[in-house]
């Protein structure tokens, strides 16, 4: 038997074991359960410890429901992180993002048939007929109310529409395809008021009591009335015809709202809109007239076939009522030229001269002064107070404490006169009160600040809307216009603004102050259509609008009006929260309409943003 000795344990080397070595391998430290537990419970602490800290980064900038739609991106965030109070360049490319749109996509809205081309809904002559002919109710507006009765369709283009053209090319001619009718080129051929000439409407400039034309009755009536000094800006020009009037005023850069009804001259207020001036159809019959009181410098009457001194003198009362202190009173025609040619206002024979007399005596007693009377034409002055007035004892009924003069939308006519403050508002002289401050326009600091922001996004408009500018564009509206900051800031371009004060709105008294600042403009009720015929406006304003009525009427009607009244190729800009614009995109997805959500000039994260509409 052979034996082996013990080799020393501090000496002796151990041999490495061969490959093939039965022997167990010696153990790595990761092999060790202590070690390999411990290095587990390393790598899950460290990532427990960096998903807590991503997560409380994202809580930190993570925007609450309040405020998600204004969602902060990695400019913001390195802004915040920086101190800087600078904020990005604007770019009015929208940082907020509407809904993705639906699987479904909504229907559209149909074409309504083409008997609809010139639908006036408030002056339909179908409704017209269910009302009563004294005092011109039913030329008054009556709008539809039943779902039957409301336009549920977009009303088509006349056959062979073109672009009108632009200004001052509108003023002497349009497009007949555009107005397609011929009344008023045969019933007053020989007047002038309007010619066919080839594919054209010419208009010459002539009119019933324009004798030497439009330019000749002008040139004496400025004998009359100081047409260039400025006090004059605003004109009320009642029965307008074609507007030739309002046409010629504005060489004294003055502004006349035109009004006429839907009657037997077919369109001429149609005639007016497309030439580009300032008209709206409306009625001296049953209701005030939409505008407040001590609005207009100077109205006009020539041959307007309004019976002045019937109903106890109510007409002359309205025109009192809405004539600003020293204001001017212009009549033409019947029966002023009665001795030339013996017709009474009604165009009858029923004694003219005692109708010019019993209607001197109505101005009369509403302390009016006739200043000149010289062949066809007469000129009255209102007194700029009551007070000698008053102490003669001959006037007429005063109206009540209670009775709101500014109250112009469906208040019906009172045979008062609206009493006058013993302190006369005395306005700049044109074009400097357009940025005046006078007693109705309150706190001065209210009408500077309004001007400084819609000098601002004014400018932002022109820089999308080029149109603004370049004279593409010539009737605008308003619909929600405030102290009339949007047009003061327009005044500037070859554009003229209908402001539109919605009367149901919380600031419904602020027609006067835009009138005061010489622009015009009309109490609304967006959930009816205006007074308006077709076609008749480029660009709509929208400020708000979508809020004010978003729970008061279907939006979906808004929306088929404001088709109604622009003119193809015009455009819409809606400013309104976010949250608003979000909820009308699928309403003008319906319309088929090219949109574009733009952030405002006062902050690219702001809740307040504009969309461009492109019809």
């Amino acid at each position: 038997m052979t034996h082996t000795s013990t080799p020393s344990s501090s000496h002796t080397k151990m041999p490495k074991p061969s490959p093939s070595s039965s022997s167990p391998p010696s153990q790595t430290p990761l092999r060790n359960p202590l070690i390999r537990l411990f290095f587990v419970f390393f790598v899950c602490s460290t990532a427990y410890i960096l998903g807590s800290f991503r997560s409380n980064i994202n809580t930190l900038y993570k925007p609450t429901t309040k405020n998600q739609q204004n969602c902060l991106n990695p400019v913001t965030i390195f802004t915040n992180f920086s101190h800087q109070n600078t904020p990005p360049p604007l770019d009015f490319e929208a940082h907020n993002t509407l809904p993705p749109p639906p699987l479904n996509p909504p229907k559209k809205f149909k074409i309504c048939p083409s008997n609809f081309t010139h639908y006036c809904p408030c002056q339909d002559p179908q409704r017209e007929r269910l009302f009563k002919v004294e005092r011109m109710l039913h030329r008054e507006r009556h709008c539809p109310a039943t779902a039957g009765e409301i336009l549920r369709c977009l009303v088509p283009e006349p056959v062979g529409y073109k672009k009108p053209f632009p200004w001052p090319k509108s003023r002497a001619q349009a497009w007949f395809s555009n107005v397609p009718f011929k009344t008023l080129t045969e019933s007053k051929k020989q007047q002038n008021w309007v010619r066919l000439v080839g594919d054209r409407l010419v208009f010459p400039g002539g009119g019933t009591s324009f004798q030497k034309g439009v330019k000749g009755y002008i040139d004496q009536l400025k004998k009359m009335v100081p047409l260039e000094s400025g006090a004059i800006r605003t004109v009320l020009d009642t029965g307008c015809g074609v507007a030739s009037f309002g046409d010629s005023l504005m060489d004294y850069n003055i502004i006349t709202m035109s009004i006429a009804p839907r009657d037997i001259h077919e369109a001429q207020v149609q005639f007016a809109l497309e030439r580009g001036l300032p008209a709206m159809l409306g009625v001296l019959g049953t209701y005030r007239l939409p505008y407040p009181s001590s609005s207009f410098d100077m109205a006009h009457c020539s041959r307007c076939l309004i019976p002045w001194t019937q109903y106890d003198g109510l007409y002359l009362m309205e025109i009192d009522r809405i004539l600003r202190p020293g204001g001017y009173w212009v009549l033409s025609g019947p029966p002023i030229n009665w001795r030339a040619r013996y017709t009474a206002s009604d165009g009858t024979t029923k004694d003219p001269k005692k109708e010019l007399a019993s209607l001197e005596d109505l101005a009369r007693r509403l302390c009016w002064r006739k200043i000149k009377g010289k062949g066809p034409i007469a000129v009255w002055q209102k007194p700029n107070n009551h007070i000698e007035c008053i102490k003669k004892k001959k006037s007429l009924e005063f109206c009540g404490s209670d009775n709101d003069p500014d109250d112009g939308w469906y208040k019906k006519m009172d045979a008062c006169i609206t009493p006058l403050p013993q302190v006369n508002r005395v306005l700049e002289t044109w074009p400097k009160r357009l940025n005046a401050v006078t007693s109705r326009t309150g706190v001065i600091h209210d009408l500077v600040d309004d001007n400084s922001i819609w000098k601002k996004r004014v400018s932002t408009y022109v820089g999308v809307v080029k149109s603004l500018s370049n004279g593409g564009y010539r009737n605008v509206m308003d619909m929600n216009a405030g102290f009339g900051g949007f047009a003061a800031s327009l005044s500037e371009y070859p554009v003229w603004v209908m402001n539109v004060v919605p009367h149901d709105g919380k600031f419904n008294n602020t027609l006067g102050i835009i009138y005061d600042r010489g622009l015009i403009g009309t109490y609304m009720n967006w959930c009816e259509p205006f007074s308006t015929y077709p076609r008749s406006y480029d660009l709509i304003h929208a400020d708000n609008v979508f809020s004010l009525y978003m729970n008061k009427c279907d939006i979906m009607d808004i929306f088929i009006e404001m088709y109604r009244i622009l003119r193809p190729k015009g455009t819409i800009i809606i400013a309104d929260h976010v949250d608003i614009v979000t909820k009308i995109k699928s309403r003008t997805d319906q319309m088929g309409w090219s949109t574009k959500l733009s952030d405002t000039d006062a902050s690219p994260f702001g809740p307040r943003k504009l969309f461009f509409v492109s019809i």
